[in-house]
Formats: structure tokens, C-alpha cells, sequence
């Protein structure tokens, strides 16, 4: 099964930061069982910002299979898609979804360092801890077009502007001191 791996030619994925932003947050709309019981995995096949098919079981794997025969079956390309999964990216899903065509795997969890390995070998652009406003690119940065900054964090505890306001930490530290 590995020597087919280098049989495997993906296309060179071109991904927009706000369009990505734009899936997550409608990512965020799925998850119907897991919101419910916390116990289930889920799987989407995703084109720019749209859910094409989302699939929850109790194993990642499960899911991810169910959308591969899903492809099969309805004879869809995935030299255009990305795949999601809310499981961590191991080898196994970085196989499957290069075996689906499908250049972009991301996923709110995080990445094995044999997921990585795999996925810089086959070309296959590999984003993790994705979630609102944020994640991080393992493998395929340069596929990435940075277009959206994410608004920056306003109630922070610590006070970065400068001004005389102190953080209530800062506060207390001060007052101890005093006492002392």
C-alpha cells in the first residue's frame, strides 16, 4: 500500500485566509450529535466555504470512509475540495484523504508528527487547531493566501496599550506589596 503512495499526484491548492474563515464559521452550524453527547467524531468534504457532506460516527475513521464512498459512488473530484475532520491528523486520515485527490486536510485538533511527515511527502497542505479566527499550518504554507487579519483581542486581562489602567493581576501584586 505504501509504494502506491508515490503514485499520488495532487493538485497545488490555492486557499484564501477569509475564505477559510468563512468555512469555519459555518463548520460551526454541524456537529448536530456531538453538541448533544460530546461523543462523536465528525467528517466534512468541503468547497470553498460550503459543506458539501457531513458525516458524524463515533470514529473519525468511520466518517472519513463514509465520505470516501460517498465520492466514489457519486464519481466526485477532489482535486478541488477540503476535507475536515475534528479528529487529530494522523497518517491514516493524511493517506486517505491523498487516496480521495483531496489537497487541503484541516481539523480543530492537532497533528502527528508521522501526519506531518506523510503529508509534507505527498503534498498534502495540512492545517490544524483551526477554529474562529485561528490556526496553524503544518504543511502547504505557501498555498495559503493571507487576505483577512483577525481583529485583535480587546479584553485582554493584561493592558497592552500603555495607559495608566493596570490589569486587576497587577493590581494585586501592587496591593500585597503595600501590605507588606
Amino acid at each position: 500500500m505504501l509504494e502506491d503512495l508515490d503514485k499520488i499526484k495532487l493538485n497545488s491548492p490555492v486557499l484564501r485566509q477569509s475564505s477559510f474563515y468563512r468555512l469555519l464559521k459555518n463548520i460551526r452550524e454541524y456537529n448536530e450529535v456531538y453538541k448533544k453527547s460530546g461523543a462523536v467524531h465528525g467528517c466534512a468534504l468541503c468547497k470553498d466555504e460550503k459543506i458539501e457532506i457531513f458525516i458524524e460516527d463515533v470514529g473519525r475513521h468511520n466518517a472519513a470512509d463514509a465520505i470516501a464512498g460517498y465520492m466514489l459512488l457519486e464519481q466526485i473530484d477532489g482535486s478541488n475540495k477540503l476535507f475536515y475532520t475534528t479528529g487529530r491528523l494522523t497518517s491514516e486520515m493524511v493517506i486517505k484523504v491523498a487516496q480521495m485527490g483531496i489537497p487541503i486536510l484541516f481539523s480543530r485538533a492537532g497533528i502527528t508528527k508521522m501526519g506531518l511527515e506523510l503529508s509534507q511527502k505527498l503534498g498534502v497542505t495540512t492545517i490544524s487547531r483551526a477554529a474562529g479566527k485561528h490556526f496553524l499550518v503544518y504543511n502547504g504554507a505557501e498555498t495559503v493566501i493571507y487576505d483577512a487579519k483577525p481583529s485583535e483581542k480587546t479584553n485582554s486581562r493584561f493592558n497592552s496599550s500603555g495607559g495608566s489602567e493596570e490589569s486587576p493581576l497587577h493590581e494585586r501584586r501592587r496591593g500585597s506589596k503595600l501590605s507588606t
